[in-house]
């Protein structure tokens, strides 16, 4: 009996130390903006962020969806400060505070060159998170806006616009891109001659920490 008992208690025993091995460390946080890749080191609130169109391409301000005729420009940076930075998969926040446009160009019939094109009612709000849509939304100053100012043969043509929701658009790290296409706006003042509609397309990047050593791109975890 004595010898049994002992059996037991010695089976028992292993049973517990089998059942007392740790089980697997979690996989340690991860912030959703990280410098040069995904291991990379935390963008900081603070930080400011930038970018210029992508290589190859342009920005568009067209009055269809499926047309080609409107506004194309070739230079367009945006600067914007980093807000906050969660662990992912949740949403970082960044205000974007300077966008500009340059290098622009029409094809709409009467219009002879572009004066400028501006945008107003900046800062703007950026969102952007892992598996989630990039999101730029208006800020306290009012909606997100777009001034023409065009050389016609009728004279100079001032063309605003608004857009009264959100861009929604996407991010790519394999280019560290945000893309952003057929943003609608609507026509909120100027000479009758401006077109009803603007749809707004541009891709950017690649998009860069500008506050650490070197500008490391930013990616989105």
């Amino acid at each position: 009996m004595r010898i049994r008992t002992c059996l037991a208690l010695a089976a028992a025993a292993a049973t517990l130390a089998v059942g007392a091995v740790p089980a697997s460390a979690a996989p340690a946080a991860v912030p959703v903006l990280t410098t040069g890749d995904a291991a990379g080191a935390a963008v900081a609130a603070g930080d400011t962020l930038v970018a210029s169109l992508a290589a190859g391409t342009k920005a568009t301000f067209y009055s269809a969806t499926t047309g080609a005729t409107g506004v194309t420009c070739g230079v367009s940076p945006f600067t914007a400060r980093a807000l906050t930075n969660p662990d992912a998969p949740g949403t970082a926040t960044a205000s974007l505070t300077g966008m500009s446009f340059g290098s622009c160009t029409a094809n709409v019939t009467g219009v002879t060159s572009v004066k400028s094109l501006t945008v107003g009612n900046l800062a703007y709000n950026l969102s952007l998170g892992g598996g989630q849509p990039v999101v730029l939304a208006a800020g306290a100053a009012g909606p997100i806006q777009a001034s023409a100012v065009l050389n016609s043969w009728f004279g100079t043509l001032t063309c605003t616009y608004q857009l009264s929701g959100a861009f929604t658009g996407t991010s790519d790290n394999a280019t560290h891109t945000l893309s952003f296409r057929n943003e609608h706006f609507v026509k909120s003042g100027g000479s009758g001659l401006c077109p009803g509609e603007g749809y707004f397309s541009a891709t950017y990047g690649p998009l860069a920490d500008s506050s650490r050593t070197g500008s490391p791109v930013v990616h989105v975890n």
